[in-house]
């Protein structure tokens, strides 16, 4: 059964998130210390080239969760996770959950990416209606759950959901102020996919280390991790 090891007994299940040349200093550390803190009593790991467990069908054969945290651009990331592409549709389709933030959101895609969404992704930036014109670190608005939020914003993705994804399979969470998706859980295979544009697992020093107003969305990124874990 996949992902036995994970959940064995006495076992803590294994969540694997993912640092090295795809990703930014600061962006695995903020998941890992989210997944670490939630309620949810993960073993908290990072992988990549340099670490103790590589990022290979191997380890996540042994994880409940991979993580794909925030980092720099698409095609160069995807560049440097190409190779894992296969390996994380078969992990996701055995009964794992993807989480990703920002950048993870937009490897979850298509083009390039992962194939793991019901559709693909596109700038936010580029979008009819957006509050946000450039690339630079700053603040959006979303409605979480029928709620207005604040949350960190760093060129995070929209999710393009194709019309054959059915509401009982795609979850949306969230959407920008101009009504596109902002963040969901979808189904791929037997497993989940939660996706995020903006930054809910975002720390306070992002906010003031770019001169902006703390807004904590922790409680966001918690609930993005229990939705793919719980459904």
């Amino acid at each position: 059964m996949a992902h036995a090891e994970a959940s064995g007994a006495g076992r803590r299940p294994l969540a694997l998130v993912y640092r090295g040349p795809a990703t930014l200093p600061g962006c695995p550390e903020a998941v890992a210390d989210l997944l670490t803190a939630g309620p949810w009593d993960l073993d908290v790991r990072f992988t990549g080239p340099r670490e103790a467990l590589p990022l290979s069908a191997e380890s996540l054969a042994r994880a409940l969760v991979y993580a794909q945290p925030g980092g720099g651009r698409l095609s160069r990331a995807y560049r440097k996770l190409r190779r894992q592409r296969d390996p994380i549709r078969d992990f996701v389709r055995d009964g794992g959950r993807y989480l990703g933030f920002c950048l993870g959101g937009y490897l979850a895609g298509a083009t390039p990416g992962f194939g793991l969404l019901p559709g693909d992704t596109d700038q936010y930036i580029s979008s009819a209606g957006r509050t946000v014109h450039d690339d630079s670190d700053t603040l959006v608005g979303v409605v979480w759950r029928g709620r207005p939020r604040t949350v960190f914003f760093q060129d995070g993705p929209y999710f393009v959901l194709d019309e054959s994804a059915q509401a009982a399979d795609t979850r949306i969470l969230a959407t920008y102020t101009n009504g596109l998706p902002a963040a969901l859980v979808a189904r791929f295979g037997a497993g989940r996919v939660a996706v995020t544009g903006p930054h809910p697992e975002a720390t306070a020093d992002w906010y003031t280390d770019n001169g902006l107003p703390v807004h904590d969305a922790r409680d966001l990124a918690v609930d993005l991790v229990r939705t793919a874990l719980d459904g």
